[in-house]
């Protein structure tokens, strides 16, 4: 079984921490963590969902507070805003236009969530983007309504084969497909101890983990018995294999 390693370098400043991934960036409509200029530098392209565009107008320049406001906002230019329009206020969508952002209405589409459209336009259609090794970071992910973070989640099951990140002040969580084996190198300086493994949709009829407090060894898990919530971290490195697809999730420090 190959083996999918995970590292979250995002997290660190600067762009020399030696990642072999290419980055984009979405932003959601919930509120921006503290460290989204850190994503916005690792990221080659960024793309707010509409109502994500209000968010980087309204708290860009709150993160920077020495800043004058005007020019934050043209200095965290969105390259892209998609979606179905119904959020963005008129202010907001006539500001970054005028800057030059790309506007794609898909207004037609009420199927499918403003991320599900960002993550289908970034892995298709972003021009200039090594597709060979992405990995999508989505800030604004999660907290506010559970609907919306349940279809976020859904989001990482219908792109499977694609590296998503769903970030928060607090967490972050992605999804360990049961085709790899995993190993997941831990950034004590910024995320831990507090982890954890969920199995959602179906039975993890065994997991086996190295590197946690509390260790699974060929465990069966399952809602209604067994999760592995409030374990932690115990060193540099995590292995995780398991008979089902799992979400992995890790708190981010007060950094």
């Amino acid at each position: 079984m190959d083996v999918m390693t995970h590292s979250s370098t995002f997290l660190l400043p600067g762009n020399d921490h030696g990642s072999s991934f290419t980055y984009a960036l979405v932003v959601l409509n919930q509120r921006l963590p503290r460290f989204t200029p850190i994503l916005w530098d690792h990221a080659q392209v960024r793309v707010c969902a509409d109502g994500g565009a209000n968010r980087v107008f309204d708290e860009m320049p709150l993160l920077f507070p020495r800043d004058d406001a005007l020019d934050v906002r043209r200095r965290y230019k969105p390259d892209i805003i998609k979606g179905d329009m119904d959020s963005i206020r008129t202010e907001v969508l006539d500001f970054y236009t005028n800057l030059g952002t790309k506007v794609v209405d898909e207004s037609h589409d009420q199927d499918t969530t403003d991320l599900h459209k960002c993550v289908a336009y970034i892995r298709d259609f972003a021009p200039n983007l090594d597709r060979s090794n992405l990995c999508i970071l989505v800030a604004g992910a999660l907290g506010g309504r559970f609907d919306h973070e349940a279809g976020n989640i859904n989001v990482l099951y219908r792109f499977s084969t694609t590296r998503i990140i769903l970030l928060s002040d607090d967490c972050l969580i992605y999804l360990l497909p049961r085709t790899h084996r995993h190993e997941i190198h831990i950034q004590s300086s910024v995320e831990g101890p507090h982890c954890g493994l969920i199995p959602i949709g179906m039975t993890s009829v065994g997991t086996t983990t190295t590197g946690l407090q509390w260790d699974l060894t060929n465990m069966e898990m399952r809602f209604g018995d067994l999760v592995s919530t409030s374990n932690l971290v115990q060193g540099e490195k995590i292995t995780v294999q398991s008979s089902s697809d799992l979400l992995w999730t890790i708190s981010i420090k007060k950094f």
